[in-house]
């Protein structure tokens, strides 16, 4: 039974795939604008991507 995950894990995985689904729609908007570096903002979502995934075991897509 340890292959349950806890509230906690389902809420970390949660957070990555949202955190993951906003710098990918900033990065289509920029890419649509025609903007091909990183700006400010795509640092900024990417920074919070990898934050929230660092809480996420790999086995769950996560970096950890």
């Amino acid at each position: 039974m340890g292959w349950r995950k806890t509230a906690e894990e389902k809420t970390a995985i949660a957070d990555m795939k949202a955190a993951d689904a906003e710098l990918h729609a900033n990065q289509r908007r920029e890419e649509k604008a025609g903007i091909d570096y990183e700006t400010p903002e795509y640092q900024r979502l990417n920074d919070a991507a990898n934050d929230a995934a660092d809480k996420v075991s790999r086995w769950n897509g996560g970096n950890r």
